[in-house]
């Protein structure tokens, strides 16, 4: 799972502003600590499309620093990062990926907007087509 390190500022009030030192560009507003913490999901989604959409490389997870928070990702975003990561890395283009999935490009689009609720395995044939494997692990909460 992706747990980014996020500060929180309280701003007055019940508002609370969540920054993320991994993001720069990420920064989520709520009212009280658990709106907050949902509403950072959302932000460091889309900080992270921003860079998906850019070409850009995702940055891994820092370690939290001392009164920091800790925001999970949702397990599809991570598995469509992991697939975006594949791809960069392996200079993989969108056009190729639909090629060997036999798909059209807006499908790949798709596979890797972090907004798209895709499903995982489509997701999971993708990330086999470019020589992963999902693997998803259940623990005790």
């Amino acid at each position: 799972m992706m747990k980014y390190p996020v500060k929180l500022q309280h701003l007055g009030d019940d508002e609370i502003m969540v920054t993320c030192p991994d993001l720069p560009a990420m920064t989520s507003v709520g009212i009280g600590e658990d709106d907050a913490l949902r509403q950072a999901v959302d932000g460091i989604s889309s900080a992270l499309q921003i860079l998906i959409d850019d070409r850009q490389a995702i940055p891994e997870p820092s370690a939290a620093k001392r009164g920091m928070k800790l925001v999970e990702l949702p397990p599809l975003a991570v598995a469509k990062i992991g697939l975006y990561q594949a791809m960069l890395q392996h200079g993989i283009r969108k056009s190729e990926l639909g090629r060997r999935l036999q798909v059209h490009l807006p499908q790949i689009d798709r596979l890797i907007d972090l907004r798209h609720k895709s499903k995982l395995d489509q997701v999971q044939a993708a990330l086999e087509a470019v020589g992963y494997r999902l693997e998803i692990k259940v623990m005790a909460a």
